[in-house]
């Protein structure tokens, strides 16, 4: 009977037919767009599909590239453990599109850049350049190995599935068809995955509703567990999921992850006019609603179905991230097929997360490192080199899955990572978007400043993990399970031993229970705001005030907000027609003098 704990199921034949057939359609979209655009192999096609994509197709590879197998699994089992709160993220979510869509995404597409990273060499210098691309590929493949190892380790415990078996199939899969198709086979395949994770979300939602009668007893059962107060105004910093923590810093963890991120900006500079660009990421923002919508949905039915036994506490599973695996195999094994379909959903999103990070690191490293010192490579060159990169980054993100395996908690071990680095990042391109007066010794201090804070403050969250009842999940209970094992560690008297203990628990620091309790979401909050303050106080004291006027296109202006009847000329395909040889030899003075018409993507890696 579900609900009761024990043993469930393990895969059928039917559950392997469905997942692989889901897996082998997403990589035949990839081929399918290799061999459709075989003759189109400039890098501009392969990294950026010709600039020509439209927006709907691009929103649905936005929410998907991070609406991960991390997403589908990690954020039920929050909702399961910590209720509702989570929820409140779709208001970071608008924040951050309205943000990214208003502010970032004009000037990005009226430069045509390819990286987002070439804007710190036009904005400041090429060392700022080289340091932000370098901070994003490790961001990149740390987060990607965590995306890779946390489903397949999930997923291998509760349905067999070989583990290593799984990792490489993934990369191989994905390697594929980034390697085949480019950019657009990535967005395509990324739209069939967002459909089938969200297929995975309601099958769970469907059946645990009517085992349960109906969602409404569902609702209900969450409210009696507590699982439906959500809004919680506690201003206590350490709190680490409350109204402000998710407001203020989930708005600005999730804005330097869509502003700066290459994985998010090379997709929406693909669109073919700066109105699709900037619709791309208001649609994308009903998808995260949707999305996390569902996952909370699944997350309470997952609590109702276990109420009165919690897999965790019983032994059933060993994490928190093994529950709606183990919930899926246990009410719907008796369906052949469907479980298959769920693996598939989180599959798809391991899938579109790290396709969508090595077509951006291949970019990232073509167009900051290759192409700048490389003067003379040809086309085919570059179309080579674009395929060998693939590869290597493909067989890198599944290394780093090993790496991953020691971050705890998936869905916070992500975000965290976003946080450290992205936050001091996205305070570097604030300094440069918005005013005029930081340099690049100031602006790179500031940004070395705060990525020290947040690596302490982060680093020392993860040898010192928060013990502060702020921390800790809901009650849960296990009076209803009929089995009983591995249930020693709940026992409420204390454990005593007639052996004397010899080793006495590990002394925290004093800064443990303050600084590194700091919640998770502040992260970025930290970065952004140290990076700003201390760059722009060395920037004045180091003549910041005195430098060159920057040409203003580099900065955001009054007229690039909610433009979209307006926006349907490519600036950045009509700055491409200029020749290079206009632009070759001149320096980055000379580069703020020049009229607008001449910024383009090639004149940065000429600087």
């Amino acid at each position: 009977m579900a609900g009761t704990g024990g043993p469930v199921d393990t895969f059928s034949v039917w559950d392997y037919v469905i997942f692989a057939g889901i897996i082998l359609v997403a990589a035949g979209i990839g081929l399918f767009q290799a061999i459709r655009g075989r003759k189109e192999t400039t890098s501009d096609e392969f990294l950026l599909g010709g600039r020509q994509m439209t927006a709907v197709p691009v929103a649905m590879s936005l929410t998907a590239s991070f609406m991960s197998g991390i997403t589908v699994i990690g954020t039920p089992a929050e909702a399961y453990s910590f209720g509702t709160a989570f929820w409140l993220f779709g208001f970071s979510y608008a924040i951050m599109s309205i943000v990214t869509a208003e502010l970032f995404v004009p000037v990005f597409y009226r430069l045509g850049v390819t990286s987002a990273y070439e804007y710190l060499e036009l904005r400041f210098s090429r060392p700022i350049r080289i340091i932000g691309t370098s901070m994003y590929i490790v961001q990149t493949a740390l987060y990607t190995g965590l995306v890779i190892y946390a489903p397949a380790l999930a997923l291998n415990q509760i349905t067999g599935l070989d583990l290593w078996g799984v990792l490489v199939a993934t990369g191989a899969v994905c390697i594929i068809y980034c390697t085949l198709g480019g950019l657009k086979a990535v967005i395509w395949t990324d739209v069939l995955q967002m459909v089938v994770m969200l297929v995975g979300f309601l099958a769970v939602i469907a059946r645990g509703a009517v085992l349960q009668g109906g969602l409404n007893q569902v609702w209900e059962d969450a409210r009696e567990g507590g699982r439906l107060n959500t809004f919680d105004f506690d201003p206590d910093p350490r709190k680490r999921h409350s109204f402000w923590t998710i407001i203020i810093g989930g708005s600005i963890m999730w804005t330097s992850i869509y502003s700066i991120n290459q994985s998010q900006v090379q997709r929406y500079i693909s669109c073919k006019t700066l109105g699709h660009a900037k619709m791309s990421l208001y649609v994308n923002m009903i998808g995260l609603w949707v999305t996390v919508s569902l996952a909370m949905l699944s997350g309470l039915t997952m609590y109702s179905v276990y109420k009165k036994c919690d897999p965790l506490t019983n032994g059933d599973v060993n994490t928190s991230d093994q529950l709606l695996p183990y919930l899926v195999m246990d009410i719907l094994a008796e369906y052949p097929g469907i479980p298959g379909l769920f693996v598939a959903a989180a599959y798809s999103g391991t899938l579109s997360t790290v396709s969508s990070s090595i077509n951006a690191l291949v970019a990232v490293t073509m167009e900051d490192f290759i192409v700048p010192l490389w003067k003379n490579i040809t086309q085919r060159q570059v179309t080579w080199l674009n395929m060998g990169l693939s590869v290597f980054f493909g067989a890198l993100c599944i290394g780093m899955a090993g790496v991953a395996s020691s971050l705890g908690s998936v869905l916070q071990a992500a975000l965290s990572i976003f946080g450290m680095i992205s936050g001091p990042l996205l305070g570097l391109y604030l300094l440069g978007m918005f005013f005029h007066t930081p340099n690049s010794m100031g602006s790179l201090s500031g940004m070395i400043i705060g990525l020290v804070l947040t690596l302490w403050v982060g680093i020392g969250a993860q040898i010192y993990p928060p013990t502060a009842d702020k921390t800790l999940p809901l009650p849960v209970t296990t009076v209803g399970c009929n089995s009983t094992l591995n249930q020693n560690h709940t026992t409420q008297e204390p454990w005593t031993s007639a052996v004397p203990m010899t080793t006495l628990p590990p002394v925290r620091p004093p800064l443990a229970d303050f600084w590194y309790s700091l919640s998770y979401l502040y992260f970025a909050v930290l970065g952004v705001v140290v990076t700003i303050v201390s760059g722009f106080l060395i920037s004045m004291a180091t003549g910041g005030c005195k430098q060159e006027k920057r040409h203003p296109d580099l900065f955001v202006k009054k007229k690039d907000l909610f433009c979209f009847s307006g926006c349907n000329t490519s600036e950045a395909s009509q700055t491409k027609e200029k020749k290079l040889s206009d632009v070759q030899g001149i320096d980055n003075k000379a580069f703020t003098e020049l009229p607008p018409e001449i910024i383009s993507r090639e004149m940065a890696t000429k600087l």
